[in-house]
């Protein structure tokens, strides 16, 4: 049996919380929430603790699931590890590529398993994108984003998100995890664009961001993320692979709203594109959030359990938050960034 510490209890926190509530070989020993309460009916029963490093002292995981703002992350899992824990750790990794390099040496010197939660990973439309795009043969377009109208809670929650991380950086991994997967190549050259269009976030920040990135192999690629109760809903999701052999692309039209969570997730099919040959792959039965988030928490017990190598798991998640740190350094000073050079 597994003892697990979930800190953090937002939106993807609870949902983690939930999947170990109900995994057979888990035994969750300890919630950290601010408010020191949760409202949950399925968590009522186990210890809420404010303050991590207290709760991490007295429940001894061997787990820790790290949900809290981004800021957190590094010094968090680097506590866990060097405490005898395992670690789960909601992406960003960290909000600076040094931070992140920090976890996985953390990592590596401690042989404790380090997982990113880069839920696409483990989502079998995505999965299957992917395959379809890398049949193709490179050097390949990227045309990725997620623009959400936020208000109300989901603008409280991401106005406090960008008091540490903006959204390209955010959600902006997720994405360049997809295009780093597909093309295998290292980046060269990031370029970004954004802009401030909201007095209720800080002044040094923005809500609308976009970038391009090219990679060695040749492939470029085109990420743009905004947030707020001003963004368009139209085309707010689009997710195009093209090759000189074709294309791949979500087709599903029905998403729902911009800032519904399954929606961000969902495919629903895929169209591949070939010259004078058009196949529409049918994907049924896709999982939900929870779903997911029960997929991933069951990967991290049985990296556990049977010592699978994460390595080249880590080194991805520090390549996509290189790229998504780099196109938000752009953004803030105009210039574009060398890859080769960091």
């Amino acid at each position: 049996m597994t003892r697990v510490l979930i800190a953090g209890l937002g939106n993807m926190g609870l949902s983690h919380a939930l999947a170990h509530h109900h995994h057979p070989q888990a035994q969750i020993v300890g919630l950290v929430n601010r408010s020191g309460v949760t409202d949950h009916p399925d968590l009522q029963a186990y210890p809420v603790f404010t303050d991590f490093h207290a709760a991490l002292e007295q429940t001894r995981p061997d787990l820790v699931v790290i949900a809290t703002y981004s800021d957190s992350h590094a010094d968090f899992a680097c506590a866990a590890m060097a405490a005898g824990a395992h670690v789960f750790v909601e992406k960003p990794l960290a909000t600076t590529v040094a931070d992140a390099r920090r976890v996985v040496d953390c990592a590596t010197r401690t042989g404790r398993k380090l997982v990113v939660g880069y839920i696409l990973r483990h989502h079998p439309s995505w999965q299957r994108l992917i395959a379809e795009a890398r049949a193709l043969g490179g050097p390949y377009v990227f045309r990725l984003n997620l623009n959400q109208q936020s208000d109300g809670p989901t603008w409280e929650t991401h106005k406090a998100l960008m008091q540490t991380t903006s959204p390209i950086v955010d959600c902006g991994v997720h994405y360049v995890d997809v295009m780093c997967q597909i093309t295998d190549a290292p980046p060269v050259r990031v370029n970004g664009i954004g802009l401030r269009l909201s007095d209720e976030i800080a002044p040094d920040m923005y809500n609308y961001g976009q970038f391009q990135v090219v990679f060695a192999d040749g492939s470029v690629g085109w990420y743009e993320a905004g947030w707020g109760p001003m963004m368009s809903e139209t085309a707010f999701f689009v997710k195009d692979i093209i090759s000189p052999n074709g294309a791949v692309s979500i087709t599903d039209g029905n998403k729902g709203a911009s800032d519904d969570v399954d929606g961000h997730t969902r495919v629903g099919g895929l169209l591949v594109h070939r010259p004078g040959n058009d196949t529409l792959i049918e994907l049924a039965g896709e999982p939900g959030h929870q779903q997911l988030c029960d997929t991933e928490q069951a990967y991290m017990l049985r990296a556990i359990a049977e010592d699978i190598d994460l390595t080249r798991h880590m080194s991805d998640a520090v390549q996509s938050l290189r790229i998504c740190v780099a196109a938000d350094h752009s953004i803030r000073t105009g210039a574009p960034v060398d890859m080769r050079e960091d």
